[in-house]
């Protein structure tokens, strides 16, 4: 299937998606990376509220390059999911309800996924340039310090993405192989 959904995220739109169907997506997500998801496990260990609410949101696995002129943004790719899975499971039980990334995720995470009725997507990896083109606005908003790995708020219209593993721990990455190993 495919749907045109918005962000954040709720309870009737993540119950509807199924590992392998389409979105486009409108509305306000995050971004976050490896530094910055560290930052804030830090301050949650240290009883610091985070930088953001994550209730409900979304967290874009990217740093962007440099934004051209005219733009508010640059080349806006995702990075590989599993580097933060260590950190995945804590943010959803605190309310997050969509990642997008690419490759694998953790069984960890997979179980955070379930527990907690969320999603996780995944853009397609070497279509930075074409993936910006759906980012009408982008801030820093926290860790200004890490430069591209700051935390930034991104208002998107229509960025497209692939459900692989949806709320019922339905994996796109195993059922495809599956799927493939049975056609002859």
């Amino acid at each position: 299937m495919e749907y045109r959904i918005n962000a954040p995220f709720d309870a009737e739109t993540i119950a509807k998606l199924k590992s392998g169907d389409m979105v486009y997506i409108t509305g306000t997500i995050y971004t976050a990376r490896d530094a910055a998801h560290k930052r804030m496990n830090d301050a949650l260990d240290n009883g610091e509220t985070l930088p953001v609410d994550v209730e409900g949101n979304v967290i874009y696995y990217m740093g962007p390059s440099p934004a051209r002129e005219g733009r508010p943004i640059g080349s806006a790719g995702p990075t590989t999911a599993s580097r933060m899975d260590k950190y995945a499971p804590r943010l959803l039980d605190l309310g997050l309800k969509g990642m997008i990334g690419k490759g694998k995720r953790s069984k960890d995470v997979i179980d955070a996924i379930v527990r907690n009725k969320s999603v996780y997507l995944a853009a397609i990896g070497g279509a930075g340039a074409l993936l910006s083109k759906s980012i009408i606005e982008s801030e820093v908003v926290a860790y200004d310090d890490l430069g591209t790995e700051a935390i930034r708020r991104l208002k998107v219209e229509n960025f497209p993405a692939i459900v692989v593993i949806d709320s019922r721990g339905n994996n796109l990455y195993e059922t495809a192989i599956n799927e493939y190993n049975t056609e002859k």
